[in-house]
């Protein structure tokens, strides 16, 4: 089982001494990789199903994860998730394309469709077709990842006759994580992804996602993609008899929370994590 470390770039880890203390720690105790969270604005007052308070910090992912890079020499780094409609697709193929550079290939390009529609409304972003948008994004900066002269055609999204230079270090591009429990998402990531992620999953929603993941692949999974890896957050820190039944089901990779809010308990959290389930 590898182990993830969620939320490196808000909170308390909006903080540039405690990214580093708290990023460290968890390459030392042995985690696998670190999880950004993005809401580039939250609504105040905080009504649902907005997930945090209004004064929560976030940082951006590709700035902190570069951060974050610059201070490790083996986490991978992933986006937990990308908003992704909500996102120009070149830009942000660049930004991490860029990541994924100075990282020397480390990046995870985790994705979702978003849910918390104030959030589009004061991003100019349109909320009604955000799944069509998402498909067409990812296919977008696919393109601009692995094409020798990139094109892409569609109804959101339309370039040719240019270069997105460099390109990723990892090949073909960096691994595409889908996050979602809705059908749709579920079908994304059978469709395009290399993994899917499930947040704040107990063991048996993780049982009912894995089941319906199974399905979308019948339906349509491209053979080229290869295995699907499952990733999951537990709403809460595992002991190692709970990882093994995770495992039971098929999950590749949990994703911890860090109930931490200090640096001093953020870094005992993955101190502790990574010395009992390592």
């Amino acid at each position: 089982m590898k182990l993830g470390l969620f939320g490196i770039n808000f909170g308390a880890c909006a903080d540039p001494d405690v990214v580093v203390r708290v990023a460290r720690a968890a390459e030392a105790a042995g985690f696998e990789s670190v999880w950004t969270g993005e809401h580039v604005v939250l609504p105040d007052p905080q009504a649902p199903p907005s997930p945090s308070p209004p004064h929560t910090p976030f940082l951006d992912p590709a700035v902190a994860l570069t951060f974050v890079a610059a201070h490790t020499t083996r986490l991978r780094l992933g986006t937990g998730i990308i908003i992704l409609p909500q996102r120009n697709p070149a830009v942000l193929a660049k930004e991490l394309t860029s990541v994924d550079r100075l990282s020397k290939g480390r990046l995870i390009f985790g994705l979702g469709a978003g849910y918390l529609k104030p959030e589009f409304q004061a991003l100019g972003a349109p909320f009604a077709d955000r799944g069509k948008r998402t498909d067409e994004y990812i296919e977008a900066i696919v393109a601009l990842w692995t094409q020798d002269k990139p094109e892409y055609k569609g109804e959101y999204v339309s370039f040719g006759g240019i270069q997105a230079q460099p390109r990723p270090v990892q090949k073909p591009h960096p691994p595409i994580v889908v996050g979602g429990m809705s059908p749709s998402g579920l079908r994304r990531a059978a469709r395009y992804g290399n993994g899917w992620y499930g947040f704040a999953l107990d063991l048996d929603a993780t049982r009912t996602a894995v089941e319906g993941l199974r399905a979308a692949e019948q339906r349509g999974r491209p053979e080229a993609l290869g295995k699907l890896e499952i990733t999951v957050t537990p709403p809460k820190a595992p002991d190692a008899d709970t990882v093994r039944r995770y495992a039971e089901l098929g999950v590749d990779r949990l994703v911890l929370l860090n109930p931490g809010r200090s640096a001093d308990e953020q870094v005992a959290f993955a101190e502790k994590a990574g010395r009992e389930l390592s």
